[in-house]
């Protein structure tokens, strides 16, 4: 395939979009749980994290042949075949519905975030230890999600990096955003955890369109920013 040719460039454009939109998930776990980390680090820590994710979509894609062989089935259970590829979902289903869970309790409860944040010089390391965990999860998905919609590696891996380079751009202002408007960072989290839930289906090989998800998640931000509007205006008046 020509590297200029239209079937070249739609190819990219295409996957470029679905990385750039598989990458939302990544922004909100990191921007959730950067917001733990002591201020003075967490910018570090949230680009740190970005480059992580990189790091590890081009080391999957790399090895896709490693990857592949995690669809091999390694055992069953009534009558259910289990492969790495489920088992590697399953933990970070798991891991996101606890997660999403702790942080949901903690804002609601209304516990002091500031003894939360600031517990000692270990809270970035921990941080950045849930991100590099996630960021396997979400990189599986987004290899796999490359190779059944592209043949070339160039196109591929372009495609990673310019969704990267989105997420380096805008992560902080999105941080920023759902850390200054609580009923935003509930509606993050509420996310996070019906993405744990859908891999969760995924590991016990249950598809579920993760677009259904994106849609239900995106009309429920229009209602919140409809009702932050209205709340500014009603309280302007």
């Amino acid at each position: 395939m020509d590297i200029f040719s239209v079937e070249a460039i739609t190819a990219l454009i295409t996957l470029t979009a679905m990385e750039t939109v598989l990458g939302i998930d990544n922004i909100v776990f990191i921007s959730i749980v950067v917001a733990r980390a002591p201020e003075h680090s967490r910018e570090k820590t949230r680009k740190l994290g970005i480059f992580l994710a990189l790091f590890m979509r081009l080391l999957l894609l790399f090895s896709i042949t490693w990857v592949m062989g995690l669809e091999t089935p390694l055992f069953s259970v009534f009558s259910k075949a289990f492969s790495g590829r489920d088992l590697i979902l399953l933990g970070g289903g798991i891991f996101l519905i606890a997660k999403s869970t702790y942080e949901i309790h903690h804002k609601v409860e209304g516990s002091p975030e500031e003894n939360i944040r600031q517990i000692s010089g270990l809270a970035a390391k921990f941080v950045l230890l849930q991100i590099v965990l996630l960021d396997l999860v979400f990189s599986l998905d987004s290899v796999i999600t490359a190779v059944g919609m592209a043949n070339q590696i160039w196109i591929m891996v372009t495609a990673m990096v310019i969704s990267m380079v989105v997420m380096l751009v805008s992560a902080k202002s999105i941080g920023d955003f759902v850390e200054h408007n609580p009923t935003v960072k509930i509606l993050a989290l509420a996310f996070l955890l019906l993405i744990g839930v859908m891999l969760m289906a995924e590991g016990m090989g249950q598809h579920i369109n993760k677009g259904y998800i994106y849609f239900a998640m995106g009309f429920s931000l229009l209602v919140e920013l409809l009702n932050m509007r209205y709340r500014k205006k009603h309280l302007a008046a």
